[in-house]
């Protein structure tokens, strides 16, 4: 039996994650209950605090059928899915199971479920080595591993199931989220850390002896690669904006999310030493294979499109809530899993 909930509830996937977490949040300011669907493989119990957390796997019809049918949701954001590039080259199989097959199991259960909109959290994973700069989302996709192709497949399949099946989605094209939420209730507390503004305080902090930069030879003004960071609350702000474009948008419809502008790998180390006041000692490694000297987004289309506008878009604002984060809660929550 459906529940009587006095918010429309959205299905969040992958709710007890990291942007997850955010994403339920800030929709629930925006007047939703957001409903965490989530095996808890990388997310937290402890992450979920507006609204349920239903456990299950994305594979599991039924689970699927049994959550959509008790909560009536009226979107799915889905943001469950495997997401370090590196381990999807030693393990290309689990990623297309999880990433892939694991969604087409979600759209189906829309399908029967009358759920015909979608927020996808994709990633410029899709890229691959950029051609010009910065990327617009019309860039060619060559993405470098099976992470980014799996991104790049899903939003193949909701491009075909929106022509097909009248089922209407965004996708959002991630650049590297950072940072936490500034009233310090949730944050980035991945099982394996590969992100490097949390690997960076977590020497700060104690936690590692040091923090290698990978290539230190490149192009760039200090040798070392420049990427595009955006605050983890601004792309959350983002899904709600792609549900109110989902109002009066039909088909599927694509967006960068990243500030356009890029920082190097010593600028973020050298900020986090003035933040923090630690030393954060380095140790020069060489490059990694498929690592693009420069990635920067354009983000106009959002803005345009969505009227996206991240309040967060300083490198400052997101290294010092992450800072504050891992100072104030991370250590408390990792000693109640």
């Amino acid at each position: 039996m459906a529940v009587a909930n006095p918010r429309p509830a959205l299905l969040v996937t992958g709710g007890a994650g990291y942007i997850g977490s955010h994403v339920c949040k800030a929709v629930a300011e925006a007047g939703f209950l957001p409903v965490a669907y989530d095996n808890l493989s990388a997310g937290h119990h402890w992450a979920v605090r507006w609204g349920p957390l239903e456990c299950g796997d994305l594979v599991d019809a039924g689970r699927l059928d049994e959550v959509m049918r008790q909560y009536r949701p009226t979107a799915v954001i889905h943001l469950a899915g495997l997401i370090i590039s590196s381990e999807s080259v030693v393990d290309p199989g689990q990623y297309y199971t999880n990433n892939v097959a694991g969604t087409f199991c979600l759209l189906d259960a829309m399908r029967r479920n009358a759920v015909d909109r979608i927020v996808f959290s994709s990633s410029a994973a899709v890229y691959g080595e950029p051609e010009t700069m910065p990327m617009g989302e019309s860039h060619p996709q060559r993405p470098l591993n099976p992470y980014g192709t799996s991104k790049q497949m899903v939003e193949r399949v909701l491009q075909d199931y929106a022509r097909a099946y009248g089922l209407h989605s965004v996708s959002l094209r991630y650049f590297n989220a950072a940072g936490a939420d500034p009233e310090g209730e949730i944050g980035e507390a991945h099982h394996i850390e590969t992100h490097l503004i949390p690997l960076v305080l977590d020497v700060a902090a104690g936690y590692r002896s040091h923090v290698a930069i990978y290539g230190a030879d490149y192009p760039t003004r200090d040798g070392t690669c420049v990427r595009d960071y955006v605050h983890v609350c601004d792309l959350a702000a983002a899904h709600v904006a792609a549900l109110r474009y989902l109002d009066k948008s039909v088909g599927a419809h694509v967006f960068n999310l990243g500030s356009g502008n890029g920082a190097t790998v010593r600028e973020v180390i050298d900020l986090a030493r003035r933040i923090t006041g630690e030393i954060i000692p380095v140790r020069v490694e060489t490059r990694r294979p498929g690592d693009p000297a420069v990635l920067l987004a354009d983000p106009t289309r959002a803005r345009q499109l969505l009227g996206w506008n991240p309040l967060h878009s300083g490198l400052d604002a997101m290294i010092s809530t992450a800072w504050s984060w891992h100072q104030r809660v991370l250590s408390r929550a990792q000693a109640a899993q």
